[in-house]
């Protein structure tokens, strides 16, 4: 973006971070509600990219693993295999579809010179936070609601079945996971100033995360270091969480992943309003 530009998206922030400055009250609903509604149509353009291709591929670890190794692969904690896997997909179709819908809307209106599109508008950093993180948690529960449900007919139609034990550990946990991520993608976008840099964190941080975390098997059947250290991994309460509402199994205790996801949530949620706010790498 140009000088004279940048200038102008600092002052109209700053003016927005004083409330007699803003006609809109303490929240610019119309403001936040547009922004959203950009964030989702946007990944609706390209839905064959971002939702159809998501779920073909989250199906095909299903058909991979199931039709593989199902029939020799023993019970997890008792659950058949196909019942155990499924849950952990969906988790993991959730939370990487939140994180590249934040972190690729930032990082593309960087690069594209339009982000400015986005700081000029009343809308206080907050406001900023909230609709970006909504339309990618929206996108990434979209993409994991449509991947269960074509998780549950492969399941029936190989004989298997797809249960719901407590709706609760699901709701929360999907939801949680959608926010989470979605979180890191906005601060993902900020911070990266070009696509490998994005890629990066998604090789090293978000990948690792997501597959040593007892997606595809037991973190019980781990030697004692890796077991323990997956304990400190915020992305396996969540699948253990979500997992267990499906299966009425769980591997931790729901109230500890509740209060680790929770806080980090919020510090998460603090991160990036603090980035918002100063425009670190968006006012340059």
């Amino acid at each position: 973006m140009d000088g004279a530009s940048s200038i102008a998206a600092q002052q109209r922030i700053e003016q927005q971070e004083t409330f007699g400055a803003r006609r809109f009250g303490a929240v610019n609903w119309l403001g936040l509600w547009t922004l959203y509604v950009k964030e989702v149509r946007r990944f609706l353009k390209v839905i064959t990219q971002t939702v159809i291709a998501p779920v073909v591929s989250t199906l095909l670890f299903l058909v991979v693993f199931t039709q593989a190794f199902g029939a020799a692969r023993p019970a997890v904690a008792g659950v058949p295999f196909v019942e155990f896997l499924a849950p952990g997909l969906m988790m993991m179709a959730i939370l990487t579809n939140a994180f590249t819908n934040s972190s690729s809307s930032i990082l593309i209106g960087k690069v594209q010179g339009n982000i400015v599109d986005v700081l000029m508008p009343p809308l206080s950093a907050a406001e900023l936070t909230v609709a970006f993180v909504a339309g990618a948690a929206t996108r990434g529960l979209l993409v994991g609601f449509i991947t269960g449900v074509t998780s549950a007919a492969f399941m029936a139609a190989t004989g298997a079945e797809m249960r719901i034990e407590a709706l609760w550990p699901i709701v929360y946990f999907s939801l949680a996971a959608a926010i989470i991520f979605a979180l890191l993608g906005v601060i993902g976008g900020v911070w990266a100033e070009k696509f490998d840099n994005l890629a990066a964190v998604t090789n090293f941080v978000i990948t690792p995360l997501t597959f040593l975390s007892g997606t595809f098997y037991s973190i019980e059947r781990l030697p004692a270091p890796f077991q323990t250290a997956s304990h400190y991994n915020p992305v396996f309460y969540l699948i253990d969480g979500f997992r267990s509402g499906f299966t009425g199994v769980a591997e931790s205790h729901l109230g500890i992943g509740v209060l680790m996801t929770l806080t980090l949530m919020i510090a998460l949620a603090i991160w990036c309003y603090a980035l918002l706010r100063s425009g670190y790498k968006l006012k340059d």
